[in-house]
Order: C-alpha cells, then structure tokens, then sequence
C-alpha cells in the first residue's frame, strides 16, 4: 500500500513540474487550434457518415 502511495505522490510531482514548464499559448493560437480540431472532426464525421452509407 505504501508504494502505491508513493507512486501517485511521485506521477502528482512529475505532472506539476511538467505543467509549470509549458508555454503559454495567445488566445490567437487557442482560436485556432480550436477551428482546426473542429474541422477534423467535422471530416471525421463524414467520413464515418460515408462509411455508413457504403455499408448499406
């Protein structure tokens, strides 16, 4: 039970230091990852939509 705890206080120390480290990104780049995330899944949706009509 101990080394479980550890493990999770080790991964919880391992993940701050990570965090604190990134790059803050400008809302400009936030806008636009989101618009791109948004258009892949748009494709993602008709290419399952395509799939489905090819199916039947």
């Amino acid at each position: 039970m101990k080394k479980l705890t550890y493990l999770f206080i080790a991964l919880f120390s391992l993940s701050i230091l990570t965090t604190s480290c990134r790059e803050e990104k400008s809302t400009g780049e936030k806008v636009e990852e989101a618009v791109e995330d948004t258009g892949d899944a748009m494709e993602d949706a008709a290419d399952d939509v395509e799939d489905a009509i090819d199916d039947n």
